[in-house]
Order: structure tokens, then C-alpha cells, then sequence
């Protein structure tokens, strides 16, 4: 296991020049920005018996903070369920959020339950990740699902103001750009679904299908992360609506409008990630063995990311080259994720049962095999695991993007360490220098972490360098800035 220490160096230059020359919202429309999304980027504490509203960290949270907060910008979400508190703790959030520019969706449970656990969460994910096995028998709730989408829209209907652009974010909320465009047919509207559009042969399980698509037409621009769930879209337009899009525009007339189609992969905020991955030094003394190899795995705990699949890989390899026992340790922390509902429940349980038993076939009085974590983590943990890696698994059945790939590389100022990345994420499109793998071939992910152990140290760092040159051009400013542009001429 190599040194995770801090004395390695800086962020590269790359990722310094491409986070500078980043241009921002105000130097392409000086327009305000209208962000709409299921949640608000905040995180709500008790404090002394008060609460406290802070910004959140995190993808979107960071890409769109700088051309948030340029032209005083507005962010629209539920803020979450506050709990038992007072109504004076209640009206001192709210002033909270209002400082921050926040604009609170409140939500009663009953329509956390129906609009976000049983519609979202379990129908909308499922499909849209290629999972119609997962999907209830018989599902309700889609009045509830378009009034929670109303509630949205009558917001930034309130909130608009003529010349703002607005931005609708994800699964949750497909119905927003129409019912907003329905009150103001003026307005520019950009979509962007985070999470992959699937195959119309799966999507059209849906009998709301077409309907849901209505909903993202609203839209004057229309976001994907790959060239793939954009095509898959467009196939479905085709098949609903008979619409064919410009080859080379990539736009469409729709009700006397021009909607375009865009590819805008997600990065992350690469520069500020190398930089904390260098400040921050621990040694995690539970999952650091020393002479001891370390694959590292980091995942929700969602049946999309392939886990199962990837314990079995490693009990494959521990089988087939048996030299790694005792000279290998797989760390794979699984970080809870609605824990409430019933197919997730099973599903820790499938993998609690899965890492025992491959402990108990290949383990011995001083070496474990597996090490699990299932609970939340600390980023300086997080930040060790990546830099003391060897091999980073990555390896999700179906992953709009997958920011935890492209977090490893910006960790890896030392130019070291290598990934494997599923064929299934989209941010395979972008790092090809990873090694690719199908995640459903298990005996074929097996001999990868064997390659990848055994690769020499000059193609480990050129692969490395690769990948970073393309985090970093490809951060999460770009993200923004270039869909923005983008809606801006729309």
C-alpha cells in the first residue's frame, strides 16, 4: 500500500487554468438564474435549540454556487423536514434560507412518501436504470407526483421576473418545464437530467411515457450527460411524437418552438478535491494493513451500483490466483441510501450476507478479505482511501455519470494508482484511459484487478496523467458554464 501522505504535490497546473478560464453566467447573459430542484442545496442542524441552515457541498451544489450567486440568483427546492421544533425555530429558518437566496417547496409526508419514495424512487429510478424487475406491481401516485411538480412551478412563477433564465433539474421534477412554460411562454427554460435515459423499449414500461417527455418539452434546451441517453431519447421522441432532430444542430420544432438536445458530461470541482486530498493526512488504522495491497470501493447503497456483482469479482480472484490472500485487502464502504424502503433493506441484506460469507471462505486469524463499511464517512477517510488505493473499483450495472470515478483521479496528485470503470457509467464516454470492464462478466472483472495489480509503474502514471488532464479540463465549472451558453442562445 502506498503512502498517503501530504508531502506530494499541488494541483496540476491544468486543473488550475481550466477552473480560471472558466467564463461564468454574468459574461454570457448577465441574466439571474432561477435553479430548480428537489432539494435545496443546504444542510439544517440543532444548535443550542436553534437551527442552523448552512450550504452543502457536492456536485451540483458547487457547480452552479458561482453562477448562483453572481447576479443574485434564486435556488428553489424542499429544504426537508425540520421535525418537532417550535414556530419561532421554524420562521428563524426560514429567515436563514432567505439570506441564502433559498426558496423552501414545504412538502407534507404524505407527499414526501407518495411524490419522492413511491413515485421517484420507486418506479422513476428503477426504470430509468434499467431495473423494471424492481418496479411495485401496481403503482399510484402520479396525481400526487404532478401536484408536487405544480407546487414547483407555481414557485418560480412567483419568484420570476422577466429576462431570468431557469434551470430544472432531474428526475423528480420531468413536469416542471411545462407546467412553467404553461404560465409563462416567454420564459428560457433548460432541463437537465442527471441520471441515464434509458432504452425506449424500457422506458416504454411506463404507461405515463409520453406524458412524461410533455413534460421535459417545456424545455428550450434539453440535458444529458452522454451521447448515449441522448440518443435514447431522441429514439423516443421519434416513436412518441414522430419528431427527428436536426443531425447537425441537434435541435427540433415543437409547438412553434425550437427545443435543443445537448450533451453536457458533469465534472467535479477537480482543483479544490486535489487540494484537499494533499491538506488532509490520516492513517485509518481499521481498513490499514501494512504490506498489504488495498482495492477500495465506494458506493450508496443502491442496487445500481453493481455491488453484489463486485464482491463476487473479488471472491473470483481470491479463488483463481490465490497468491493475492493475505497480500490483498478489498475496503468497499456502502453509504446508507433510503434505508426505508423494503428493495434496499433486502439488498443490505444480500450484501452483508455476501461479504460474510466470502470472509469466512478466504479469511484467516490475521488477514479479512473484506473489509465493509456501511455508514456515512468523513472526507478526510474518503480522501485516504483514494490516495492509498491501488486499484479503484468503479463498476456500477447503470450510472448516469459516476462522480466518485473522477474524485479518485483529482485525489491522485501522486500519479498513481489506476481505475477500473464500468462500460455502464457515463463517465466511461470521458476516461477512457481506465480500464473498461463489463461489471456483468465477473470472471472478466477478476482478471482486470489482477492486470490492473500487476500493471507496471510507467503505464499506471501515463493512464493517471490521462485522466487527470481530462478531470480537470472537464471540471464542474465547465459543466455549468457550457450549458448555460448553451441555453443562452436558445
Amino acid at each position: 500500500m502506498r503512502n498517503a501522505g501530504a508531502a506530494e504535490a499541488q494541483p496540476t497546473p491544468q486543473g488550475r487554468r481550466a477552473h480560471a478560464n472558466h467564463s461564468s453566467l454574468n459574461t454570457l447573459t448577465r441574466r439571474r438564474l432561477i435553479t430548480v430542484s428537489n432539494r435545496l442545496p443546504i444542510t439544517v442542524s440543532t444548535d443550542c435549540d436553534r437551527l442552523t441552515v448552512k450550504r452543502s457541498v457536492g456536485g451540483l451544489a458547487t457547480g452552479l454556487r458561482r453562477i448562483h450567486g453572481a447576479e443574485a440568483g434564486i435556488w428553489i427546492g424542499w429544504p426537508g423536514q425540520f421535525g418537532d421544533v417550535s414556530p419561532d425555530q421554524d420562521e428563524d429558518a426560514m429567515r436563514q434560507l432567505a439570506r441564502l437566496h433559498s426558496i423552501p417547496v414545504r412538502l407534507s409526508s404524505r407527499e414526501v412518501s407518495v411524490f419522492y419514495e413511491d413515485i421517484s424512487n420507486a418506479v422513476l429510478w428503477p426504470v430509468f436504470h434499467d431495473r423494471i424487475d424492481r418496479l411495485p406491481l401496481r403503482v399510484v401516485g402520479w396525481d400526487t407526483y404532478e401536484s408536487v411538480n405544480q407546487r414547483y412551478a407555481d414557485a418560480v412563477v412567483e419568484h420570476w421576473k422577466p429576462g431570468d433564465v431557469i434551470w430544472v433539474h432531474d428526475y423528480q421534477l420531468l413536469r416542471v418545464p411545462l407546467l412553467i412554460r404553461n404560465r409563462i411562454p416567454e420564459a428560457t427554460i433548460g432541463f437537465f437530467l442527471h441520471i441515464p435515459f434509458p432504452n425506449p423499449e424500457i422506458y416504454f414500461t411506463l404507461p405515463v411515457r409520453k406524458w412524461l417527455v410533455e413534460g421535459m418539452l417545456g424545455a428550450d434546451l434539453i440535458g444529458f450527460h452522454t451521447r448515449r441517453y441522448r440518443g435514447h431519447f431522441t429514439a423516443a421522441l421519434r416513436r412518441l411524437f414522430g419528431i427527428s432532430t436536426d443531425a447537425s444542430t441537434r435541435e427540433f420544432l415543437y409547438q412553434g418552438r425550437n427545443v435543443g438536445i445537448g450533451v453536457f458530461p458533469m465534472g467535479i470541482d477537480a482543483a479544490h478535491f486535489a487540494e484537499q486530498a494533499t491538506q488532509r493526512e490520516v492513517s485509518v488504522v481499521e481498513v490499514d494493513q501494512p504490506g498489504v495491497r488495498l482495492l477500495v470501493g465506494v458506493d450508496r447503497l443502491d442496487y445500481s451500483k453493481g455491488i453484489e456483482r463486485r464482491l463476487l469479482s473479488v471472491q473470483r480472484l481470491f479463488a483463481t490466483h490465490p497468491e493475492w490472500r493475505e497480500r490483498l485487502r478489498f475496503v468497499q464502504v456502502a453509504v446508507p441510501s433510503r434505508g426505508e424502503v423494503p428493495a434496499y433493506q433486502r439488498l443490505r441484506t444480500e450484501i452483508e450476507g455476501l461479504v460474510g460469507r466470502i470472509n469466512g471462505e478466504f479469511g484467516t486469524p490475521s488477514w479479512t478479505p473484506i473489509h465493509y463499511i456501511h455508514r456515512p464517512v468523513s472526507l478526510t477517510t474518503l480522501l485516504w482511501l483514494y490516495r492509498s488505493a491501488d486499484v479503484m473499483l468503479v463498476t456500477p450495472v447503470r450510472d448516469g455519470m459516476n462522480l466518485v470515478a473522477k474524485e479518485f483521479v483529482a485525489s491522485r496528485s501522486d500519479e498513481d494508482g489506476v481505475l477500473i470503470l464500468s462500460e455502464f457509467a457515463g463517465a466511461a464516454e470521458q476516461l477512457v484511459d481506465a480500464c473498461v470492464v463489463n461489471p456483468y462478466d465477473v470472471d472478466g472483472v477478476a482478471e482486470t484487478i489482477h492486470d490492473a495489480l500487476n500493471m507496471e509503474a510507467s503505464e499506471r502514471r501515463s493512464r493517471m496523467r490521462q485522466l487527470r488532464l481530462q478531470v480537470f479540463e472537464h471540471d464542474v465549472y465547465r459543466w455549468a458554464d457550457e450549458f448555460m451558453a448553451a441555453l443562452s442562445k436558445s
